[in-house]
C-alpha cells in the first residue's frame, strides 16, 4: 500500500511511526511532514489545508489510503473531496467535523441528545455577549466558536478577565474568523481527561484513557497551548467510569450524529471533566489528539492499517484493539516564547543519544532540516515519549531523555503525569475484594458509590478457597496501607468475608452474590453465620447489597470526616426529594 499522511506535527510523526510497522505498507508520503517524519516517509511540500493539491498528488502517486491528522483539512471537506474522487481516506466528513469546528454546534447537539456538558450560551453579537457575561459569576469559560489551534478556550477567574478575553476574541479577532461567534459557559470543577475511540458510524472501539496538559507552565499555570504533554492511562478513569463514558458520551454522540444526518467515521475525541462519579464533555475533536496520540500509539499493539480500513468500510465490529499494559508518558519540549512568538532555525543537540535509549521515541512536531542538521521550526518542537513498567518508571525515563536534548531557550513542563502519580500514591480508604472477576458487575455498584463521595478505593480479586494466602495477606496488610474498611463480595460458599475478617481488625462488609442454582441464598446464609469474635456486616444479595455496602463504608468513614458527613446529609436529602417527586407524580396520575 501507498499511504499519504496529512500534517506535519508530533501526531503525524506518531502515525507515520505506527503505520510504518505495518506489513501492508510499502511506501509512506507525508504532506508537509517534518525532519523526524522524513526518516520514515517521503515529505511532500504541500500545505495540509491545500486540499486540491493534495487530491492531485494522491491521484498521481496511486495513494491507497490517506490519513488526515489535523482538524483544518477535515473542516475544509477533504474527506468528502477524496471520496467523491474514489479515494479511500481516514477521517471525518465536513459535516461530521463540525463537532469540532463549531463549538456552538457541539453544544446544541449535546443539549438536544442529553449528552452531559456544562450549561452555556452562544453569541454572534459582542454587545449581547458582554451584557450576558456581566451578569454571570466567576469563574467562567469563554470559547471561540471555530478552530483556534487549541488556544481558543479561555478559563477566566474573574468577570473582568472574561470581558477582556471576549473583546480579544470578538473585537480584536486574535483568533481570526474563529471568533466571529463565541460560547460562554459555566466553569466545571474536577479533573480533565481525554477519551478517544475509533468509530465507523455504528461500532465504537475505545482507545485507552489519557490526560493532556494544556497550560504552558507547571501546576497548570499560564496560557493555554496545543498541549505540553500527555500520558496514558489516566488513573482517574477506571473500568466502571470507562463504561459510563462509553454509555453516556461516546455511543450516544455517534448515534446523535447519525440521527442528524452527519454519520461520523474516524476518530472521535472527547475532552472530559470528571468530578467524583460525574462526567461532562468539555469539547469534541474530530481527529487524533496531539499530544495524546504519541503515548496512545506507543501502547497500541498490532497493525493500525486494518483498524483504519475497517473504520472506512463499516466493519469495525470485527476488530479489537490490543493494548500494551505498560503506561506511556509524552513530554513536549517547546521553543522559547511559546505559545507566543518564538525563534526558529535553532540547532537541536542530543537526538542521536536518545535514539539509542530503549522504550523511548522522540516524535518531532516543529522541526526542519537545515544543512543536514535538525533545527527548530515551530512552537512545540519535540514530544519525548517513553514506555515504563509503571507510571513513575515511564515519567523518569521520559525526563531522562529530555535532559539529553537541548537547544537555546528550550522549555518544558516538569510535572507531566503528576496527577497520576499523586493518585497512585494516595492510600485507598476502602478495599473492595471479590472472589472472581465474574463478580465485577455487582461490585462495581459499591465502587460507584465510593466514587460519588470521592472516596479512594482499591479493587482486587482474592478467593478464600483458591488463593487463601492472598486473601489473608490482603486483609493483614490493609490497615498498614491506610485502608479503613473492607468490602468483600463472593458467591457459593462465600467464605471470603469471614477469611478477611479473621485476619484484620478493620470492619468488613459482605456482599452475597448470586452465582449458583440457589440464587445467592447459599452465599447469604454462609455470610450471615459468622462465628463469635469474627463479625461481618452482611448486606442484601447482589447489586443492591453492593450499593448499600458502599454507603455503609462511607458512613463508617464519615465518623471521622466532616466532609463526608456533610455529603451524606445531602445524599439523604436528595433521596427524600426523589421519593416526594415520585409520590407527587403518582398523586397527579390518580
Amino acid at each position: 500500500m501507498n499511504i499519504l499522511i496529512i500534517g506535519g506535527g508530533g501526531r503525524e510523526h506518531a502515525l507515520a511511526w505506527k503505520l510504518a510497522q505495518s506489513p501492508k505498507v510499502d511506501r509512506i508520503y507525508c504532506a508537509p511532514g517534518n525532519a523526524g517524519i522524513a526518516e520514515l516517509a517521503t515529505c511532500v511540500p504541500i500545505d495540509a489545508e491545500d486540499i486540491d493539491k493534495l487530491l492531485a498528488f494522491a491521484k498521481e502517486n496511486a495513494i491507497d489510503l490517506t490519513v488526515v491528522g489535523p482538524e483544518g483539512p477535515l473542516a475544509k471537506g477533504i474527506v468528502d473531496l477524496f471520496e467523491k474522487n474514489g479515494l479511500r481516506i481516514f477521517g471525518a466528513s465536513k459535516k461530521a467535523a463540525e463537532i469540532e469546528s463549531s463549538k456552538s454546534f457541539a453544544k446544541s447537539l449535546m443539549k438536544k441528545y442529553g449528552i452531559p456538558t456544562a450549561e452555556g450560551k452562544s453569541f454572534i453579537s459582542y454587545e449581547k455577549a458582554a451584557a450576558y457575561l456581566s451578569k454571570q459569576s466567576a469563574p467562567v469559560v469563554v470559547k471561540a466558536d471555530g478552530l483556534a489551534a487549541g488556544k481558543g478556550v479561555l478559563v477566566c477567574k474573574t468577570i473582568e478577565e472574561a470581558l477582556d478575553g471576549l473583546k480579544r476574541i470578538m473585537v480584536d479577532k486574535v483568533f481570526g474568523d474563529a471568533g466571529r461567534k463565541v460560547v460562554i459557559e459555566e466553569c466545571l470543577k474536577g479533573e480533565e481527561a481525554s477519551f478517544l475511540a475509533f468509530t465507523d458510524g455504528e461500532t465504537v472501539l475505545p482507545l485507552p484513557s489519557s490526560q493532556d496538559h494544556k497550560r504552558v507552565f507547571d501546576d497548570d499555570e499560564g496560557p493555554n497551548t496545543g498541549g505540553m504533554g500527555a500520558y496514558s492511562p489516566a488513573p482517574i478513569i477506571d473500568h466502571a467510569l470507562q463504561e459510563t463514558i462509553m454509555n453516556q458520551v461516546m455511543i450516544p454522540t455517534v448515534r446523535a450524529m447519525a440521527e442528524e444526518g452527519r454519520p461520523y467515521k474516524g476518530v472521535l475525541y472527547a475532552g472530559l471533566m470528571i468530578h467524583n462519579d460525574r462526567v461532562n464533555v468539555l469539547e469534541f475533536n474530530a481527529r487524533f489528539g496531539d499530544p495524546e496520540t504519541q503515548p496512545l500509539l506507543m501502547r497500541l499493539k498490532g497493525d493500525l492499517v486494518p483498524i483504519m480500513e475497517a473504520t472506512i468500510d463499516g466493519t469495525l465490529k470485527n476488530h479489537k484493539l490490543e493494548i500494551d499494559e505498560r503506561p506511556a508518558v509524552c513530554v513536549v519540549m517547546a521553543s522559547e516564547g511559546y505559545p507566543g512568538s518564538y525563534p526558529k532555525g535553532l540547532p537541536i543537540s542530543g537526538l542521536d543519544k536518545v535514539r539509542r535509549m530503549k522504550n523511548v521515541v522522540v516524535f518531532h512536531a516543529g522541526t526542519a532540516l537545515q544543512n543536514d542538521a535538525v533545527v527548530t521550526s515551530g512552537g512545540r518542537v519535540l514530544g519525548v515519549t517513553a514506555l515504563g513498567n509503571g507510571i513513575q518508571d515511564a515519567v523518569s525515563l521520559a525526563y531522562k531523555a529530555v535532559s539529553a536534548i537541548s537547544w537555546k531557550g528550550a522549555h518544558y513542563r516538569k510535572d507531566i503525569a503528576k496527577r497520576a502519580l499523586n493518585r497512585i500514591k494516595a492510600p485507598a480508604k476502602v478495599g473492595i475484594v471479590m472472589g472472581s472477576d465474574s463478580d465485577l458487575p455487582v461490585m462495581e455498584e459499591a465502587a460507584a458509590v465510593l466514587r460519588k463521595f470521592g472516596v479512594s478505593f482499591e479493587m482486587t480479586i482474592a478467593s478464600a478457597h483458591r488463593s487463601p494466602a492472598r486473601a489473608a495477606g490482603f486483609a493483614s496488610d490493609a490497615a498498614k496501607h491506610g485502608m479503613k474498611v473492607i468490602i468483600a463480595g463472593a458467591g457459593h460458599a462465600a467464605h471470603l468475608a469471614g477469611v478477611l475478617a479473621a485476619h484484620t481488625t478493620l470492619p468488613v462488609i459482605a456482599v452475597p452474590i448470586d452465582s449458583s442454582a440457589l440464587q445467592g441464598l447459599d452465599a447469604l446464609l454462609s455470610t450471615v453465620q459468622m462465628p463469635p469474635g469474627i463479625p461481618v456486616a452482611c448486606m442484601a444479595i447482589g447489586k443492591s447489597g453492593a450499593r448499600n455496602a458502599g454507603i455503609l463504608a462511607v458512613q463508617i468513614l464519615a465518623l471521622s470526616d466532616i466532609r463526608l458527613a456533610s455529603m451524606l446529609e445531602k445524599f439523604k436529602e436528595e433521596m427524600a426529594l426523589q421519593v416526594e417527586e415520585k409520590a407527587r407524580k403518582l398523586c397527579t396520575c390518580a
